[in-house]
């Protein structure tokens, strides 16, 4: 019976423990990257890190100094462009109330014309109704003597 206990134990060992199997795969694992390749790789890092730190310690001032004139060229041309864009708007509104007071002196001329034919119409027939009235009083005082006053 124990025989029977060690061999199930070592099945079951051999079976669900992995540690041996996964220390073997991490000392492998360690000599391939480390051992064989001499730190190869934190070289290559070191060296691209160089480049970068590099490059931008070059690179980056130029580039900034060529960008900030580029970036004032475009804000001359754009105030510039703005400036014209203002100047049609003016001319344009200019022109708009150009019209606009042509139309309102159209209209206002209408108008005045309108109100002069009325107060023509309304005198002629003030003047119509005035001369029936001095018709109608010559009438009425035609026969009677107006030179005599009469008696207080």
């Amino acid at each position: 019976m124990d025989k029977i206990a060690q061999d199930v134990g070592d099945i079951q060992s051999r079976l669900l423990d992995h540690r041996p199997v996964i220390n073997a795969e991490i000392r492998y694992f360690v000599r391939e990257f480390e051992e064989k390749r001499g730190h190869r790789e934190s070289r290559l890092l070191e060296n691209l890190n160089k480049m970068v730190s590099e490059t931008n310690e070059q690179m980056l001032p130029a580039n900034l100094e060529e960008t900030s004139q580029q970036l004032s060229e475009v804000t001359k041309r754009l105030e510039a462009a703005n400036h014209m864009v203002e100047r049609i708007q003016q001319r344009e509104l200019e022109s708009h109330q150009s019209t606009q007071l042509q139309a309102n002196m159209e209209r206002l001329k209408e108008e005045w014309a309108e109100f002069v034919k009325d107060q023509q119409r309304l005198k002629q027939e003030v003047d119509e109704e005035h001369a029936k009235a001095v018709g109608h009083l010559s009438t009425q005082y035609s026969g009677k003597d107006l030179t005599k006053s009469p008696p207080l």
